[in-house]
């Protein structure tokens, strides 16, 4: 990791929320572009983070890799099969009112549609349509952006009882438990 990037990487670790990381990521300069309302979770500056774009309300949760690059040129050039091969670099672009699930790898030369899930441990590697939910190794579309909102909007429990300061209180967790084991038959 080259000096400036390793700066920013022990910065951004210093950085306990993830909105601010975002605000110090744009601020810095650190992506292509970050819009308003983001929150990363990782740490790590990834390499080449100028050809990453990010536009408003994006939500990126733990250990996500952006990887704008393929190094197997390396590989290729020591084959001696004639000729340089060129590293392959390219741009991703995240699109408006998304969240990237945990352990997602996105990869480069991939655009990510307005309205968009993708579920945790996903690998991005083609263009994902707006207002879906995709998942998966590689991943593919197995849902629908709309219907996910509306079945978030029934579910429900009194906001008076609603997790603060990372914990949930007893009654939460009671009404949770109740409702799990209502729906499990073993």
């Amino acid at each position: 990791m080259k000096g400036k990037r390793l700066w920013h990487t022990l910065r951004l670790w210093m950085i306990s929320s993830s909105i601010k990381r975002a605000e110090y990521a744009r601020k810095h300069n650190l992506y292509n572009a970050i819009g308003e309302n983001v929150s990363i979770m990782d740490r790590k500056v990834p390499l080449y983070s100028n050809l990453i774009r990010f536009h408003n309300n994006i939500k990126v949760a733990s250990n996500v890799h952006f990887i704008t690059h393929d190094i197997t040129h390396r590989m290729l050039n020591c084959v001696k099969m004639g000729g340089e091969f060129q590293e392959v670099v390219g741009c991703i672009e995240v699109m408006d009112n998304v969240f990237i699930g945990s352990n997602t790898t996105i990869l480069n030369n991939v655009r990510i549609g307005p309205n968009v899930i993708i579920a945790a441990g996903s690998l991005i590697n083609k263009d994902v349509p707006p207002n879906s939910i995709v998942g998966g190794v590689p991943a593919r579309v197995i849902g629908n952006f709309d219907e996910y909102v509306a079945k978030r909007k029934k579910q429900y429990y009194p906001p008076e009882i609603s997790p603060r300061d990372q914990e949930v209180c007893k009654s939460l967790s009671d009404l949770l438990w109740e409702r799990f084991d209502a729906k499990k038959e073993i």
